[in-house]
């Protein structure tokens, strides 16, 4: 196992502040468990809890954190390993080491927490925990505080995820290197798959090379790749197409660092030596909105407005390729062009490639003062709120030309005096193009975090040579 990130203090620092936030009450915050693929000796490779990795550092399965805010204690809880965990697994540290490592001086055996839970429940303490995203983590919140699992799944404590939220959506200095070097190894593997596609490949076999240099670097991928020549389908995890000459590859990848911070980046590239005219035009409407929309990031503005900045400038390049017509403002406030860019601009990014969503995508991505817009393509869009130094996000517009959506926006002749069907006849088969970036929100602007990855299109062709 790999020892914490950071040192005793940090996390003793963090586990003070969500104390004098939430006030009152014990905070529970269990690790994730081993996850069976087919039978319970056979898991899934463990991926510890965020909240558990930001507060307790740990990456080993089944602990629980609690924090007695009213006593001012911090408890691990925890079984040690016994001789026949040995045998398979190695010796590991002791429950008590473990909290020692996170500057914690008290731990208990796994079998008590039920008994102290039930203490607390019956001198009518407050018991905060998070809505759980695991059944099994609902099950086990379920048996220890006895109440179903529908009321622990609807009843989380919101003075506790407001707490969280607003900790860790500020990333620190320390987390900010952890994150460069996270988005580092990410530009990597993109440099990889650029320079090692070729005409013939199947897409797996460029998958192998991408996520090689995750693994190199002592990584894992903080999602499954997107790699595919079909970059019209926004999630594709499908990699049994071979690569033809005159295709692009999408490759939407991010590496995850043994410390839990992520990166997220997207090139698009040729599969020949070089973009074909066609793809040259879609592909420069795509940046230039990529750099619209990075020129506008600092505090105090709304995310949204900024998608709204590249959904306008997306919109006026497709108005010079013919596709679309009419005022822009108006195009983008109809919502005509989600007929080509039908998602959102970003996301925040951190311990979790999509950072927070668990405690809720709208607590988290909205805030408290803006609202869903609920339309096709903008009610897509993760993150809208007023951004604040330290946010750490993406950037990651693209245009997507999927034939079952021009067929059926055209049979119902939707946003007709905006969209000229006729002209997205011949762009059926082009595919999709998405270019992101992932950037810190600093003081008077943003900067790119991770070594410069290439995105212009000289910069790509200049790789396919």
């Amino acid at each position: 196992m790999n020892a914490p990130t950071f040192s005793p203090d940090v996390y003793k620092s963090r586990r003070a502040l969500l104390k004098n936030k939430v006030a009152s009450g014990i905070i529970l915050l269990p690790a994730n468990l081993q996850s069976p693929i087919n039978y319970t000796d056979n898991a899934y490779a463990f991926r510890q809890d965020s909240t558990f990795l930001y507060y307790f550092g740990l990456e080993l399965d089944a602990l629980v954190g609690v924090i007695d805010v009213d006593n001012d204690q911090e408890i691990l809880f925890g079984n040690d390993s016994t001789v026949d965990d040995l045998v398979w697994t190695g010796p590991k540290p002791t429950v008590q080491e473990l909290a020692s490592q996170v500057g914690i001086g008290v731990s208990k055996p796994l079998t008590s927490l039920a008994t102290l839970l039930s203490k607390a429940t019956a001198d009518k303490r407050t018991i905060h925990w998070l809505a759980p995203y695991r059944a099994d983590v609902a099950i086990r919140l379920s048996e220890w505080l006895s109440l179903p699992v529908q009321t622990i799944q609807s009843t989380p404590s919101k003075s506790l995820v407001n707490a969280i939220t607003e900790q860790r959506i500020q990333k620190s200095k320390a987390e900010i290197v952890e994150l460069e070097k996270a988005v580092s190894v990410s530009a990597d593997m993109h440099l990889m798959a650029i320079r090692s596609v070729q005409a013939g490949m199947f897409e797996y076999e460029l998958l192998s090379c991408i996520e090689a240099v995750a693994y190199a670097n002592n990584c894992r991928t903080s999602y499954p790749s997107i790699v595919t020549t079909n970059g019209q389908t926004l999630h594709n995890h499908f990699y049994g197409n071979k690569l033809q000459e005159g295709k692009m590859v999408l490759c939407d990848s991010g590496a995850e660092l043994p410390s839990g911070y992520c990166g997220d980046l997207t090139r698009t590239f040729p599969i020949g030596k070089n973009f074909t005219q066609k793809q040259k035009e879609v592909y420069q409407i795509v940046l230039n909105a990529l750099t619209v929309a990075e020129g506008l990031l600092k505090p105090g503005v709304f995310f949204k407005d900024i998608h709204l900045a590249a959904c306008r400038e997306l919109t006026k390049g497709l108005q010079q390729l013919g596709l679309m017509r009419g005022d822009v403002d108006e195009s983008v406030n109809a919502g005509a062009h989600a007929l080509f860019f039908q998602c959102g601009l970003g996301h925040l990014i951190g311990l979790d490639v999509h950072d927070m969503e668990n405690l809720g995508e709208d607590h988290v991505g909205y805030g408290q003062e803006v609202s869903r817009n609920p339309a096709f393509g903008i009610k897509s869009l993760r993150l809208a709120r007023r951004l604040q130094e330290g946010f750490t996000l993406t950037v990651e517009p693209g245009l997507y030309f999927i034939p079952e959506l021009i067929d059926m926006w055209r049979a119902e002749k939707k946003f007709e005096s905006f969209i000229n069907y006729s002209a997205a006849e011949a762009y059926k088969t082009f595919g999709g193009i998405r270019i992101e970036d992932n950037l810190l929100v600093t003081a008077d602007g943003s900067h790119l975090l991770g070594k410069p990855l290439a995105k212009t299109i000289n910069e790509i062709e200049g790789l396919r040579t």
